[in-house]
């Protein structure tokens, strides 16, 4: 890699979504930017480095490879799995997957950059969900997940600042990708008596992800994250998402609950 005095951010997960659309726009303003994922991404401009989270030290020599070639200004991680299952039914390899994907990746591609960057500063973005605060029907481990890297953001926040690497968290509520399509889905035999239950709640998912946000409109937000010199540690994407967080703090638990029956047609 050649060395120049671009800002340089690698983006975990960006094939494809939110990740694709924060290379693309990080490249459009003058970033250089390397993805990292299994596919490469779709603009042949931004570098692409193979590699799976969930398997092994690829991520980690990845972003070696990287750092030790040029300065890591940003760490984004936008990889994510999703799995709609009732908890009774659900097979071990598949949360283990999930978890794998979603909260150890991060946790490796973070230990792998750190070093990196302690020296002269920098972000960085785990992408997580509004699933981590309101829990998702049928997704649980989805939303299990969340909450875990929702916390690890606010260590991190307060563990990495005396080293000038600024933590956020971004919790994005429904939001109009192709991950709502790659979601595993278990089948009426596999859900057994929870199956008709699971398919509402899993149209439910798809409607509010469908009619949410723009991917583009949060990558604008993890722009503005990476320019703040006082990002927050935990970032809600939209006016409404951000109320329906507040209102899930303040209500008393079983409204919250109940409000969340009614959203999966329960």
């Amino acid at each position: 890699m050649e060395k120049t005095d671009k800002k340089t951010a690698i983006v975990v997960g960006g094939s494809s979504g939110i990740g694709c659309e924060t290379c693309l726009r990080l490249y459009n303003r003058g970033w250089h930017v390397v993805n990292i994922s299994r596919t490469p991404c779709k603009n042949s401009n931004i570098v692409s480095i193979a590699a799976d989270v969930a398997a092994g030290d690829s991520v980690a020599d990845a972003i070696k490879t990287v750092g030790e070639n040029r300065r890591i200004n940003a760490l984004i991680y936008s990889a994510g799995f999703s799995m709609a299952a009732p908890i009774e039914h659900a097979k071990e390899s598949d949360y283990r997957y999930l978890f794998d994907v979603n909260f150890f990746g991060a946790l490796k591609c973070m230990q792998a950059a750190i070093p990196f960057m302690k020296e002269k500063g920098g972000s960085i973005i785990l992408v997580g969900s509004l699933g981590g605060d309101l829990p998702i029907c049928f997704d649980s481990f989805y939303s299990a997940s969340k909450a875990a890297l929702e916390m690890l953001c606010r260590s991190a926040y307060s563990e990495l600042k005396p080293c000038g690497i600024k933590v956020t968290g971004l919790l994005p509520g429904g939001t109009a990708t192709n991950f709502t399509f790659k979601r595993k889905v278990y089948s009426d035999d596999e859900n057994k008596a929870y199956s008709h239950s699971v398919n509402r709640a899993v149209a439910a998912l798809a409607d509010m992800e469908q009619s949410g946000m723009k991917p583009s409109d949060v990558a604008e937000i993890i722009y503005g994250l990476l320019l703040a010199d006082k990002p927050p540690v935990i970032k809600t994407c939209g006016a409404k998402n951000s109320m329906y967080r507040l209102l899930s703090r303040v209500m008393p638990e079983k409204v919250t609950l109940k409000f969340n029956d009614r959203m999966y047609h329960q």
